[in-house]
């Protein structure tokens, strides 16, 4: 998702390297599943804080690790590797050590709008095998996924730059490191006798931490089962089940949809009017576990969605579809604590077999104000096929969920899939504010922001993904 104004770094893995293990550089910061956003991210500039909860990281051979805590972030600071121990090293990271279990994993960073020049790597190791894996690279997002400019959710003063999050699976040791790019025509000779030159490496970001995130196992606390009567085919609650106030305005933005507290939008048979595809069914918010206490309060509306922007989550291909729900959970995490967001950025998620699910809150058939495309998240949708399609291409399943989704939503607001639309540019590094842009009512992202999202393969079924959209509602 790296915006290409840096050296494109996509997500593969090199050849392992066995490093020796050395102690943690400071202690790690832990944020609960109760814990607001606000509170959550340690304040720019601040000494680390003490773990939350639970004893700091342990290193191997020492302690053994700490029982998981399930639904919590682990936040480590990098620290300069090598001979430079100035602040903006070239070279940061975590070295090896035990933490508690994780899945999920990101870096990021205090200023939102610095750019990360560099290459980002992490190895992890498996909890179930004790097994080390190959080196994986991250993803750099340079603000292509955010809300847009001079929104109050831009402003907020909790917002940080990021890297994609990759899913590692369930892990309990960890590394990482970061090496700068050299900077461009800042050659300069070295002092070493042999008179060899050597590149003036950009300067890291300040204030570079690991993010570790366990997306627990839903929200039990919002009430579990159903009461009879209440659609309990589809997972409904009761409305004394709600739980919490916002678990309980989440469920009743889509109460003209299904039952109250549904873990599953049921599919519609028939199209509901002309040019308008049969909605597809969709697992809520509650379906995947979300923790509604962890997101801001109050739902943001646009007027219409003109456009459906695709994307991929760049979190790795290697999870199953059992496990979806998670790796929503800690992208959700991710989103809300380690970057700062109101909410997960994404208005919908779809897995590899096709499962379509509710993300942003507000309700699933209304234009709910994403952050997802810097720059146009206004009249618009973001959808984010869950996997990095830069050399793997999408199943047929994905790109048939984009249609049929497509087909509904847009159809909703007069929409043809296989047409055009204009939208006017927030801002961006490929079209100016303000601008009117003429866009497929099907985008990429790399169309409305210049990056490599959502991946070479996936871009390229757009078209047909567009097509079968049209069929959808008739056209």
């Amino acid at each position: 998702m790296r915006g290409f104004l840096a050296s494109s770094i996509g997500v593969t893995c090199a050849a392992a390297l066995a490093l020796p293990l050395a102690p943690p550089a400071s202690a790690a910061t832990t944020t609960g599943s109760a814990t607001p956003s606000a509170s959550s991210t340690p304040a720019r500039g601040a000494a680390p804080a003490s773990v939350r909860g639970a004893a700091p990281a342990s290193v191997r051979g020492a302690a053994p690790a700490e029982a998981s805590v399930p639904g919590s972030t682990q936040s480590l600071p990098l620290a300069p590797l090598g001979r430079d121990r100035a602040p903006g090293a070239a070279q940061q990271g975590v070295t090896p050590r035990d933490v508690r279990p994780f899945s999920l994993v990101g870096v990021v960073w205090d200023d939102p709008a610095a750019e990360l020049h560099g290459q980002v790597q992490v190895r992890t190791r498996a909890t179930a095998t004790g097994s080390w894996s190959d080196w994986q690279e991250l993803e750099t997002h340079n603000a292509d996924h955010a809300a847009d400019p001079g929104t109050s959710e831009s402003t907020s003063g909790r917002v940080r730059g990021a890297t994609a999050p990759l899913w590692v699976g369930e892990s309990d040791g960890v590394e990482v490191r970061v090496r700068a790019e050299s900077a461009p025509g800042a050659a300069r000779t070295a002092p070493e006798a042999t008179g060899s030159a050597r590149h003036t490496a950009f300067p890291l970001p300040g204030g570079m931490r690991l993010e570790l995130v366990d997306p627990g196992d839903g929200a039990p606390s919002e009430g579990a089962g159903s009461a009879p009567g209440d659609g309990s085919r589809t997972g409904a609650l009761a409305p004394q089940a709600a739980g919490s106030a916002e678990a309980a305005a989440a469920w009743a933005a889509n109460a003209d949809l299904a039952p109250f507290g549904a873990a599953e939008i049921p599919a519609e048979r028939q199209r509901a009017k002309p040019y308008t595809g049969p909605r597809p069914s969709i697992t809520t918010r509650r379906g995947w576990g979300a923790d509604e206490k962890l997101r801001e309060k109050k739902f943001v509306y646009t007027k219409k969605v003109k456009a459906a922007f695709v994307h991929h989550s760049a979190t790795g291909n290697n999870y199953r579809c059992s496990q979806a729900p998670s790796v929503i959970r800690s992208i959700y995490r991710y989103h809300v604590n380690s970057m700062g967001w109101r909410d997960l950025g994404y208005n919908f998620l779809i897995d590899k077999c096709g499962k379509i699910y509710e993300g942003r809150a507000g309700g699933v058939s209304k234009a709910v104000l994403g952050a997802h495309t810097y720059g146009f998240n206004s009249n618009s949708m973001g959808i984010a096929v869950l996997g990095t399609y830069s050399s793997k291409k999408p199943s047929s399943a994905a790109v048939k969920a984009i249609a049929r989704l497509t087909a509904w939503k847009l159809g909703l607001y007069g929409m043809n899939p296989r047409g055009k639309t204009y939208l006017k540019s927030g801002g961006g590094n490929l079209h100016r504010k303000g601008k009117n842009v003429r866009l497929n009512v099907i985008s990429g992202h790399r169309d409305g922001f210049a990056t490599s999202c959502p991946g070479k393969k996936l871009y390229g079924k757009l078209g047909t993904a567009r097509s079968t959209a049209a069929k959808y509602q008739g056209r």
